[in-house]
Parts: C-alpha cells; sequence; structure tokens
C-alpha cells in the first residue's frame, strides 16, 4: 500500500498527491491529512473517479485509504 504524507498542507496540495498516487497504480493508498475538509476533499476526489474510499480519524488528523 502506497501512503501519501500530506499532513500539513494546505489545499489542493493533498488532492494533487493523492490523484498523483493513483496514477501510479500498483494497489490501495493510504492518504495522511490534518483537517477534515482536506479528507472530505479527498474522499470527494476518489468518488468522483469511480474509487471507494474510506476514512478514520488517528491522532493527528485522518487516514483515507482509496482502493
Amino acid at each position: 500500500m502506497k501512503i501519501v504524507d500530506a499532513r500539513g498542507l494546505s489545499c489542493p496540495e493533498p488532492v494533487m498527491l493523492t490523484e498523483d498516487a493513483l496514477k501510479e497504480g500498483g494497489g490501495p493508498v493510504k492518504v495522511l491529512v490534518t483537517e477534515p475538509h482536506q479528507r472530505m476533499n479527498v474522499e470527494k476526489y476518489a468518488k468522483d473517479h469511480g474509487r471507494k474510499a474510506v476514512s478514520e480519524e488517528t491522532e493527528d488528523g485522518f487516514a483515507v485509504v482509496i482502493e
């Protein structure tokens, strides 16, 4: 599983990094973000592109797993 650490980055950087990771392929991608709106943006991007996204709260933000 590829991990994208986008914690502390401003939008749209987390979505751009997510897009790059998904284009590389090779399985699921876990995206780490800090803010709730970043989590929602990453989830929306995944769903808009036909992917399933599941998120969970972590100590320092959120982890979104995109399959």
